[in-house]
């Protein structure tokens, strides 16, 4: 099943902020322990690997129909992007969580991107906890081509 036909499927359904935060914030890092970051890091490949998107546009849209934020291109480059990542539910998480991660969003980005550009590639967070926003920064090597 496609994003976009599992989407539709649950479009209507509305589950409360606190019912997510319980999940990706308490619980996943209770189960994961220290390697919380990195599994998620992982887990957003495999996510990106089972809903491949074609363009930026299809990643920003997939971003919002997830309920992750809403995602915002801030420059390109030759050889990187970087995006800027805004919700409600992330000014909340930044403003009243000492320790969280966004490495979901960022492992997704950074397979997307390899599966668009066809070059390795890896996703950095940077959290601005005063602006309320989480920048990534995505690399790839120019001359490291993925094997088909």
């Amino acid at each position: 099943m496609t994003f976009q036909e599992q989407y539709a499927l649950l479009e209507n359904i509305q589950i409360s902020g606190f019912g997510y935060e319980l999940i990706r914030e308490t619980l996943l890092p209770e189960l994961l322990g220290k390697e919380n970051a990195s599994i998620l890091y992982w887990a957003g490949k495999s996510l990106a690997r089972k809903y491949p998107l074609e363009t930026l546009e299809e990643m920003i849209s997939f971003f919002e129909k997830a309920g992750w934020g809403t995602l915002t291109i801030v420059s390109e480059g030759k050889d990187e992007l970087e995006f800027e990542l805004t919700s409600p539910l992330i000014a909340a998480r930044l403003s009243h969580k000492e320790d969280c991660t966004f490495q979901l969003e960022a492992g997704f980005l950074a397979q997307q991107i390899e599966q668009q550009k066809k070059r390795v590639t890896e996703a950095y967070e940077q959290q601005k906890k005063r602006a309320k926003k989480v920048v990534f920064t995505v690399k790839w090597d120019k001359k490291d081509m993925i094997a088909e």
